[in-house]
This record gives C-alpha cells, structure tokens and sequence, in this order.
C-alpha cells in the first residue's frame, strides 16, 4: 500500500506508489512511530484492507507535527515514546487538527498515563502487542466517533470515574429512563454484555440493542464505554437493583440446562462495541 513519509526536515517526501484520491468510506491514516519494522508492519497488515489507507508515516514529535497539517488524515496512530511528555503531544496535535483522531500505542501499560492521555482527548489507546485483527477494528471503531480502550485500561478508567469525588445533586442532568432501560443500563455499569442482559431481563439480544440505541440518544452517548462513564459519573442509575436471572428452561432429554455464563468484567463488556 503506497504512502508518503515526511523527512527529517519536516518537509514532505513522496513515497512509492502513492495511491489516487480515497473513494468513500476510505479511513485514512498517518503512522507514526519511533520503529521503521513497525509502520511497515501496519502498512502491510492495512494493505489487506480495502477501507484503511496509510497516508503519511513520521519517525518523530516533529515529523508527524508536519504530517498532520500536511495530510488529510483521519487518524493518526501515534507511540507515546515519540514525545518526552505525551499527554502534551495528543493537546498539540488535536490543537493542529480538530477533525483527527489519535489512536496512542503504549510500551507497556501504564495506568496513570493511561488516565492523562484520554483526559487529553486520546481516541484509542492500545499496547503494542495488540493482535493485527484488533487493531483493525480500533481503527474502525475510532472512525465511526467510538473510543477504544483495552480491557485493564477500561478497568482503570471507570474506577477513577467511580473516585472523583461525588457530584452535587443539583449538577446531575435530568435525564428520564424507562424501569426497563434502568434496569438494562444498570446491566451495562456491571460489565454484562448483551446476551447476558437479555437473560437477566428475559427478553432477546436485539431487543436490548433497540432499547440500548434509545439510551445513547437520550443520554448523547455514542457506545457502551461512554454509556458505562457517563453513568458512574452521574450516578444516572443510583438506586436501580441488581438484575435478577430468569429461570432457567426445564431439562431436555433429561439433561439439564446450561446456566448463564458468569458476568465479566466490566471492561469485556464495555470495549469496542456500541450495540
């Protein structure tokens, strides 16, 4: 997959087989990272894509300053080791382009720098280890206006969310939810994912998706991480029970039903998924 990479200089250089304008739909992406066996790694794993397009690659803080205002990319997949102080980078670089997404690959994980980098306004933020598939969907999912966190990072999220202190009761919104929606929501805050949901409440996966999509429109969420956040913070479902099992079907065959797998974390439930 053709490129452009930015020299050393800060000025541009053309890179082999440059590809024509992006058709629709095409998500366009700057790589920049401190590794070259890394960005032509991704530029591989993206060729096999027809949808994600590597514009411009940096090696540098600088590099990818000027690759951001010289490309129009739509997100910038950027190693937090390119800047002595991330969380500075990911403000400079959403102060150049209002419109970029920044997906931010860590070393190792890192809680504290974790919690600075999405206050920030990271988009995504993954390990560098993270399986070629996975990464794939990030960058899906951070172009269709999601964030991306991984599972300990979501963990490490929604708990400072939990301890930052309690909001006074005339700062939370008013915002009106259904017994069945509170109660589905407060499924989510738990970590359940749908099919679970749905047989706590006894009813379908796609009616809880249905009753979710209401949800993120009154509460002007756009998935299951920002749903799970913006409730802790607003204690929106404070007070709603815990969602009691339905009974589980009678034997067949003489051999008993399989009973409901155990809730996972809440970060399972919560990463990548807006239904």
């Amino acid at each position: 997959m053709g490129s452009t990479s930015v020299s050393t200089s800060g000025s541009v250089e053309p890179g082999e087989g440059v590809q024509p304008e992006d058709g629709k739909g095409t998500i366009r992406v700057i790589v920049a990272d401190t590794q070259a066996i890394f960005r032509v790694g991704l530029r591989k794993i993206f060729a096999l894509e027809d949808d994600i397009r590597v514009v411009g690659q940096a090696e540098s803080l600088d590099q990818t300053l000027a690759a951001i205002q010289k490309f129009s990319a739509d997100i910038v997949i950027f190693e937090a080791a390119l800047s002595p102080n991330p969380a500075d980078a990911v403000s400079d670089l959403l102060r150049l382009s209002a419109t970029c997404r920044l997906v931010i690959v860590l070393q190792e994980p890192d809680q504290e720098m974790t919690l600075d980098l999405f206050r920030r306004g990271a988009h995504g933020i993954v390990s560098r280890e993270i399986e070629p598939e996975l990464l794939v969907e990030c960058l899906r999912k951070v172009a269709q206006g999601e964030s991306w966190l991984e599972s300990r990072a979501v963990a490490w999220v929604m708990e400072a969310y939990r301890t930052q202190g309690v909001r006074p009761a005339g700062s939370r919104p008013k915002v009106s939810l259904t017994p069945k929606e509170s109660l589905i929501v407060s499924c989510v805050t738990q970590g359940m994912k749908n099919k679970e949901i749905a047989l706590r409440v006894g009813t379908t996966e796609q009616v809880v998706k249905n009753y979710l999509r209401k949800v993120y429109d009154k509460l002007g969420v756009a998935d299951r991480l920002e749903l799970a956040l913006y409730c802790l913070s607003h204690r929106v479902v404070e007070g709603v029970g815990q969602a009691k099992p339905v009974a589980p079907a009678p034997p067949t065959n003489g051999h008993a039903a399989p009973e409901a797998s155990a809730t996972p974390n809440a970060a399972a439930a919560a990463s990548g998924s807006r239904s």
